[in-house]
């Protein structure tokens, strides 16, 4: 079953807020980097996303992700 894209966004802003970002910063269209989230957050990111609904990144899916909305719209469509 597809995951659904409103828990997609809040699953993906609850990490991104415990890795330090402010709430209000975070939308779609902000950059990881403007967020100041790293390699390793992002890494945790991963496990979490496979954690909730068992959507697999490998590195290459990490490294493209530019945007909050590129890392929820990348877990839309592997689900």
């Amino acid at each position: 079953m597809p995951a659904e894209p409103a828990r997609v966004e809040q699953v993906i802003r609850k990490s991104l807020e415990s890795f330090g970002a402010e709430p209000e910063q975070i939308t779609r269209e902000v950059t990881l980097e403007a967020l100041d989230i790293d390699s390793l957050d992002l890494a945790e990111l991963s496990q979490i996303v496979d954690e909730h609904f068992g959507v697999e990144l490998t590195g290459a899916d990490v490294a493209a992700v530019k945007t909050v909305g590129d890392a929820i719209d990348l877990v839309l469509e592997r689900s």
